[in-house]
């Protein structure tokens, strides 16, 4: 379990924040993130507030332990990392409940100081960038802002695609939709260009290998855009199906063979293959080790 709440005892009454940096040994910017997020607690297990001062006997702090399961960089340098990420499993916690996520091995190989560069889904496999430190990570999180990198992944789709497509439909909320975080594509929507190039032709089962090299970074943006063609990425569990199997799934209620049937695959077949950028002069370009199926 990442959250570990730890009980520190209160010597001398003083702010909450210089607290935290002079009885726990946090950073003063780093106690008062954790009180933004309210994971500083009185004995009573009420939240502190900034600038409140501490009282009774102890204090407790709910503090990221990064745990790990085996899993290992792909790639490493002084600055940075990647990590080939099995589908299934989150980047990040969502809740102080959450049992593990990439960010457990994160932290556990390389620190509090390290971080997610960027995020993929949780049924999304492939390369997921790690920042090592303060540096690296402003750095490498303004390279994806400003999209200075190139990203190509693979998917299996329903249907026949035999020669290259783009897409350059505009992707928004669905608000029709009764499942929250579901996408569609309007002439309203946010600009967005996905480039389609098919692989290989599965004539039993009537699917497609493909290459799919997103220009644009917009929510579920490969997703949307292969839906909105007619070709839905195989186990896709949002997209192209009913909304009430849509909807048991994001509340877990969705069985494996119920999922199967709906769907066609137990996980979505879309893999983060590659990611190629520049560091500090030197040029990156690595592919994912781990299979789409």
């Amino acid at each position: 379990m990442p959250f570990v709440l730890k009980q520190y005892p209160v010597k001398e009454s003083k702010k909450i924040q210089q607290f935290l940096k002079d009885d726990v040994g946090l950073t003063l910017s780093f106690g008062q993130k954790l009180i933004a997020k309210c994971r500083v607690f009185d004995e009573n297990n009420i939240p502190m507030q900034n600038s409140q001062k501490v009282k009774g006997k102890f204090i407790k702090v709910a503090l990221f332990e990064g745990i790990t399961r085996g899993l290992k960089p792909l790639f490493n340098t002084d600055s940075f990392a990647l990590f080939d990420k099995p589908s299934g499993v989150m980047v990040h916690p969502t809740s102080r409940t959450t049992q593990y996520t990439l960010l457990d091995e994160i932290r556990y190989h390389f620190g509090d100081d390290a971080n997610l560069g960027h995020r993929i889904d949780m049924e999304t496999s492939g390369l997921v960038l790690v920042t090592k430190n303060k540096y690296s990570d402003i750095e490498l999180k303004d390279m994806f802002e400003n999209r200075n990198y190139k990203k190509e992944y693979l998917a299996i789709v329903e249907g026949h695609i035999n020669k290259s497509i783009s897409i350059d439909s505009g992707i928004k909320k669905d608000i029709n939709s009764m499942i929250g975080v579901k996408m569609t594509t309007s002439s309203d929507g946010k600009e967005s260009l996905t480039i389609i190039n098919p692989i290989k032709y599965d004539p039993v089962k009537k699917q497609t290998l493909i290459q799919a090299i997103p220009h644009t970074g917009r929510q579920h943006q490969i997703r949307v855009h292969l839906n909105s063609i007619g070709h839905r990425i195989v186990g896709d569990p949002i997209y192209g199906i009913d909304e009430i199997i849509a909807d048991k799934y994001l509340l877990k209620s969705l069985s494996k063979e119920d999922r199967v049937e709906a769907t066609g695959h137990t996980r979505l077949l879309l893999h983060a293959n590659r990611l190629a950028f520049n560091f500090h002069n030197l040029s990156y370009d690595i592919y994912s080790k781990l299979s789409l199926i």
